[in-house]
């Protein structure tokens, strides 16, 4: 049996993750009473005690969270922002590339992507690392998600009597300096800042990242799908769509509930858009970490996740 802490279970990310282990039976998880769940002292101990433990808090209380456990033998699973550019921590999307698996299989504190970041890199980096187009591309990357990404604050604003503006998808993240950013730029080895555009819309769960370029390679269209199947060949949370099965529509909340990513690639030969579709709280979030839980502990990386 392996002990898991979850420090801020209560939140979105933490729920789901403590749900996911219902039908696990190899997992304890450690409890802490919610009189002592802001308890510093208390929340140290119960990492120390742990094999693995996840932090669902800002980015500020993982920092310190992390500063007060310097040397714990536990291995530490960081959903926040905090450290998702630091190269002492393992980046939590092993499907990139053998080094990403490697260090989630071996380092001991791994960093849960961003769930408008998990989308834009998974369709980036192979355009990227194939020299598809150049790594100062001007890319632009729409993202569609559910509320349930702003967190509790957000999921109450729009389940409660609300204005008529939360009726429709609203872009945000207008001044271009969305928390996301840094990580896109930093696992897609751009040298420029790509133009991204968040939205969120009524709808509970579900993401649909978008990019769109001008293909000047006179590669054809196959060819580049060919090249997106090859990147994630034998993945089992990413899966590329055959040409003759990509739909005349794509939804962005068909995959609530699930734990895996679909990429479609669309458009024709001089103009093309790749599109990744998820569950922001699944392959975007929760189901996220789990997978790098399992590959850490050694395990399947499936065990336990929706496919």
């Amino acid at each position: 049996m392996f002990k898991v802490f979850i420090d801020g279970k209560e939140g979105t990310t933490g729920l789901r993750i403590l749900d996911r282990f219902g039908s696990r039976d190899d997992i304890t998880v450690l409890e802490i009473s919610d009189d002592l769940r802001k308890d510093k002292n208390e929340r140290v101990k119960k990492i120390n005690e742990s094999d693995i433990t996840f932090l669902c808090l800002p980015d500020d209380a993982s920092k310190e969270i992390v500063e007060l456990t310097n040397g714990t033998k536990a291995k530490i699973i960081d959903a926040s922002t905090a450290f998702r550019c630091d190269d002492d921590w393992a980046y939590g999307l092993p499907e990139l590339s053998k080094n990403y698996l490697e260090k989630v299989k071996n380092f001991n504190k791994i960093s849960v992507p961003g769930c408008h970041a998990s989308g834009s890199i998974a369709i980036i980096a192979p355009l990227i690392s194939n020299n598809i187009v150049e790594k100062n591309y001007p890319f632009t990357i729409t993202s569609l998600t559910g509320y349930s990404g702003g967190g509790k604050k957000m999921i109450a604003e729009y389940e409660n009597p609300h204005t008529i503006e939360l009726d429709a998808p609203r872009v945000y993240g207008l001044n271009q300096k969305h928390k996301h950013l840094p990580e896109i730029k930093k696992h897609c080895n751009l040298e420029t800042d790509p133009i991204f555009l968040p939205i969120v819309a009524p709808y509970y769960a579900g993401m649909l990242v978008t990019v769109g370029i001008i293909n000047k390679k006179n590669i054809s269209l196959k060819d580049i799908h060919e090249i997106y199947k090859n990147f994630y060949k034998d993945q089992d949370f990413i899966k590329v769509i055959d040409l003759p099965d990509i739909p005349t529509m794509l939804s962005s909340n068909i995959l609530a509930k699930k734990d895996y990513m679909k990429i479609f690639v669309c458009g024709n030969d001089d103009r093309i858009t790749i599109h990744s579709q998820f569950d922001n709280l699944g392959k975007g979030a929760s189901g996220a970490a789990i997978e790098c839980m399992n590959i850490a502990l050694g395990l399947s990386s499936t065990k336990g996740l929706d496919l």
